[in-house]
């Protein structure tokens, strides 16, 4: 058995601890070139990730840095420091420990490339920062281990991407570094472990015990929930009773507008004057870190919150979580519920409250998902060309490359391991000249090739405007909120189109308070306080998720059930009604339901696809009803089906979805519709082609719409097949409209439709007449429509059958 350095077995043993299983195998594996540890949360998995570099460096070392550890949030490098520092204080180890982060001083910064700590805890857009510098070999020359925290987190999103490309160029300037990944929530970790480790190299799997199971359930309500709507005010009573009743409660929304209306809610029934807080993403820094520091201090009996609360930092002692709203993905959940009684082997505590009817039976699949330990994840693909571009311009920061070991280089990260060289050298040329339509602008000539084969900065100055504008995530057009008057205190952010709405007076809920609009200054919205009336929400863009692909075939298993005895009375009813009058849908199968109301002819497809996914076949199902002449009017989509109303009715829908049709239709739609542009800034940004920060000054969000469209105009006229469309076209397909999940329903489905005709509504068609963001279809059903009024006005007036066409002619 491996035995700890005596400076730490010691400290141990002082406060009665014993060594997890599982920390010990991880210092058994201290030499593996890389670990995925999958450990419950508060298993001490942190710990145990760093276990070996504290050994290692317990007994005095050579200075520099010895590990780098990688967190997807600024907030968890920094609680990580905190508690580094406890073992590394209380044993006397010679270990100095510091973050580097957008927060760190410019002055701590340039110290810490000269003189790096022992351990360095950063973030991924920091880390493709520090390898921008040519003297990058010089500071990363001792390391000797890098630990991913939460890996399942970035594994998702394009900073994973960023990150795997910064450890292929640290593995190149340090051959035996080690990589450890940590995480509670993997559905897959042979993926997972994939997208780790230095490819073709393998990467060991190590799972802890999970612990006991999660004392989970839905919160038990007098008020049945809505048919439709998201803010779940009918529950306020029954959460402000089980805050009553614990000492620190997260309530955790998807969206952070549903988390404002929650809170404003919340304390206008909350008058017994309890200490509640509100926690999210567009809310000020400084408000954001009251609430984290009153959370610690135990100061707070609740946070309403969002995703940034989600992640493995310890909040004090929060010992219960409710879910407001259902989960649309199990993964999410598990890692919500870990915020509670973070601590080995004791359950977490969580209530579910569904917002509507329909969330009732996914909050019921979901909790039965997180008891069978059944997890949820959608395979990301290979990894995204945008990113490779900015990687290929921050290897030329760090000075000359060699486009074959450059390539090779590459091609070790997890994600670019499928990478084709056409496709690398079609992202260089694109990094040296812009591409065919621009490379007669100097703007975008940026590296040269020099005679002896390297590639460099065609300009050194351009190095500078690079590394300001490097990182993945695509801030929202925001624009700060103050309170009115000279050094009036920031609010937080709202959106720039949402901020354009707004006339002086209008009243908006930012921090849990209304406020009133008194007018824009250097942009800045200016506020006043207002309590008086009912507010307007604030548009904040966050994330809007999509229900996963096994929670919504988990959720069409349970409708093949004869009877419900684990939902409540009146949903099991419910579904019990739509057998009767119609049918449910099935796995494997698709049901489409058609009936009249309101005078229109409707059509419910139950495709299951997503929210993402749903929209955009309403999308397309139109279009096609346009061209098959059945002149729709207009749709609206859920997670779990797709209303579409029109003039004619549907009598054979699987013409509807042949999915060559579909895709041509997507494509046509795609070519003039914002998605693509706006998916093009995002990407075009990320591959350098569009510069947010041009000397330490940020552009506008309308300064960049506007450069980017007249861009994606030129290219799309010019270059149609430039690298840059290619990629806008990947990136909308995979991402905003979410087609590959309209893909798999039409593989899964085939030709077994169900198409029911009835006379009208049926039951779980009708909550959908009651959902907001009903979409028009301008087109055919217009001019009937218009024909219809014409021959009307004609009878009323006695008109009808007299020549209404002019009958002379014009001279010419």
């Amino acid at each position: 058995m491996v035995e700890l350095a005596r400076p730490l077995q010691d400290w141990f043993d002082a406060r009665g601890w014993v060594v997890h299983p599982h920390q010990r195998a991880m210092l058994a594996r201290a030499q593996a070139p890389a670990t995925l540890l999958v450990a419950p949360t508060g298993g001490g998995k942190t710990l145990a990730g760093f276990l070996p570099t504290l050994d290692a460096l317990a007994s005095g070392g050579p200075d520099g840095l010895h590990t780098l550890y990688v967190s997807p949030l600024k907030a968890l490098a920094a609680d990580i420091r905190r508690n580094l520092l406890i073992p590394i204080e209380e044993a006397g180890l010679p270990i100095r420990v510091e973050d580097r982060t957008g927060d760190t001083p410019a002055s701590r910064k340039k110290r810490q490339r000269a003189d790096p700590p022992h351990i360095l805890l950063t973030t991924p857009e920091s880390l493709a920062l520090l390898t921008s510098y040519e003297d990058a070999p010089r500071m990363f020359a001792g390391l000797k281990r890098v630990v991913v925290d939460e890996i399942h987190a970035l594994a998702e999103s394009k900073r994973g991407d960023q990150l795997m490309l910064a450890l292929a160029r640290l593995q190149t300037l340090c051959p035996d570094l080690r990589r450890v990944g940590l995480s509670a929530t993997v559905e897959d970790p042979g993926a997972i472990a994939r997208f780790l480790a230095r490819h073709p190299d393998p990467c060991e799997i190590l799972e802890a015990d999970p612990g006991p199971d999660p004392d989970i359930s839905m919160l038990v309500t007098e008020q049945a929930p809505p048919w439709s709507g998201g803010g779940a005010a009918y529950a306020i009573p029954a959460v402000l009773e089980q805050v009553r009743r614990h000492r620190t409660t997260l309530i955790f929304h998807n969206t952070r507008a549903q988390a404002e209306i929650f809170f404003h809610n919340l304390w206008l029934a909350n008058e017994e004057g309890l200490p509640i807080g509100i926690h999210h993403g567009s809310l000020d820094r400084g408000q954001r870190a009251r609430v984290e520091a009153a959370m610690v201090q135990g100061e707070l009996r609740a946070i309403v919150c969002t995703g940034s609360l989600d992640l493995g930092i310890d909040w004090g002692d929060v010992d219960l979580v409710i879910q407001v709203g259902a989960p649309k993905n199990v993964k999410r959940l598990v890692q919500r519920i870990g915020r509670a009684n973070h601590r080995y082997n004791a359950p977490s505590k969580a209530l579910l409250v569904p917002a509507n009817r329909f969330e009732v039976i996914e909050c019921v699949a979901a909790l039965e998902a997180v008891r069978a330990r059944d997890l949820d994840g959608e395979p990301r693909g290979r990894g995204p060309r945008d990113v490779l571009c900015q990687h290929i311009l921050i290897a030329a920061c760090a000075g000359p490359f060699a486009a074959d070991a450059l390539y090779a280089e590459m091609t070790t990260a997890g994600p670019y391991a499928g990478l084709a060289r056409a496709e690398f050298d079609s992202c260089l040329d694109f990094c040296a000249t812009g591409g065919y339509a621009l490379r007669a602008y100097d703007q975008w000539q940026r590296l040269k090739q020099r005679p002896d084969g390297l590639w460099q900065l065609r300009d050194p100055r351009s190095a500078t405007r690079i590394r300001q504008n490097i990182g993945t995530i695509q801030d929202t057009d925001t624009l700060k909120v103050r309170w009115r008057g000279r050094g009036g205190a920031p609010l937080g952010e709202v959106e720039e189109g949402f901020a354009a709405s707004l006339t002086k007076g209008d009243t908006f809920l930012i921090g849990g308070q209304i406020v009133r609009y008194e007018g824009l200054r250097e942009m800045v919205v200016e506020v006043t306080r207002d309590p008086g009336r009912k507010p307007k929400i604030a548009t904040f863009l966050g994330t809007k998720f999509a229900t996963s692909t096994q929670l919504s075939q988990r959720i069409l298993r349970m409708f093949r059930q004869q009877d419900w005895p684990e939902l409540p009375r009146h949903t099991a009813d419910w579904l019990a009604l739509q057998r009767a009058v119609s049918r449910l849908p099935e796995p494997g199968r698709l049901l489409i339901e058609t009936f009249p109301h309101d005078g229109r002819q409707q059509m419910v497809v139950y495709g299951f696809a997503g929210r993402n996914a749903q929209q955009t076949l309403g999308l397309l199902l139109t279009k096609r009803m346009e061209e098959m002449g059945l002149a729709p009017m207009g749709f609206v989509a859920t997670d779990y089906a797709v209303l579409v109303w029109g003039l004619d009715a549907v009598t054979d829908p699987a013409p509807l979805f042949d999915l060559d049709a579909l895709e041509a239709g997507l494509d046509t739609w795609l070519a003039g519709n914002a998605v693509m542009k706006r998916t093009f800034r995002a990407s075009a940004t990320i591959a350098g082609l569009i510069e947010r920060q041009v000397g330490g000054q940020r552009k506008t969000g309308r300064q960049a719409t506007m450069s980017s469209d007249i861009l994606y105009d030129t290219l799309a006229k010019y270059d149609p097949d430039h690298l840059m469309l290619q990629i806008t076209r990947e990136e909308a397909m995979r991402g905003l409209v979410d087609f590959a999940r309209i893909r798999e329903m039409c593989a899964r489905v085939g030709d077994r439709i169900d198409h029911v005709r009835l006379d009208r509504v049926t039951p779980l068609a009708a909550p959908l007449f009651l959902e907001p963001g009903r979409v028009p279809v301008r087109g055919m059903a217009d001019e009937r429509l218009m024909e219809e009024e014409v021959t009307r006005l004609l009878d009323e007036s006695g008109l009808a059958g007299v020549e209404t066409k002019p009958t002379w002619r014009v001279p010419f």
